[in-house]
């Protein structure tokens, strides 16, 4: 039998929350059949819209990843560099755009972590003191807390989530 190491079981466990599937539903199951007319429509319980949330959860994954990766990264302006500044996109294929482009960003930040050669420990000499379990964790981490805003803005909305 084989045995696996500590950092193999690390890699392995971060893996498997960054691909989701386990305590809560994932990104693309949350925005799945959401209809195109409804990204950009506010309810009075919730303070962003689909579209909001969406872009937003992709642009602060896109930016813990080029700090990651480019030393020389500078982020936006907090927190309304994080935001799209409108409730929907201006073109209807931006939705799609940016659930691809969010895929992208995630594999990028899974392939970091799939290396073998990955130290997850040592600060980044750009940083002040994150390393990329630190990153990675916070990445996880925010993306569940809008996803949930996500399926209880559908659920308001009265869009279903399909079985996952």
């Amino acid at each position: 039998m084989k045995t696996t190491s500590p950092i193999d079981a690390l890699r392995r466990q971060l893996l498997e929350l960054l691909e989701g599937g386990h305590a809560h539903i994932g990104l693309a199951d949350a925005v799945a059949g959401f209809p195109l007319e409804l990204i950009g429509r506010r309810v009075p319980q919730l303070d962003h819209t689909a579209w909001m949330l969406l872009f937003h959860v992709r642009l602060v994954q896109l930016d813990i990843v080029e700090f990651i990766r480019n030393p020389q990264y500078v982020s936006p302006e907090y927190p309304g560099g994080y935001w799209p500044g409108r409730d929907a996109p201006q073109r209807p294929e931006e939705w799609g755009e940016t659930l691809d482009a969010w895929r992208q960003d995630r594999e990028a930040l899974t392939v970091m972590v799939r290396d073998p050669r990955t130290d997850f420990f040592t600060p980044f000499p750009h940083g002040s003191g994150q390393n990329l379990l630190r990153e990675a964790l916070l990445v996880a981490d925010h993306d569940a807390y809008h996803i949930g805003q996500l399926v209880d803005l559908r659920m308001l909305l009265g869009v279903p989530v399909r079985d996952y």
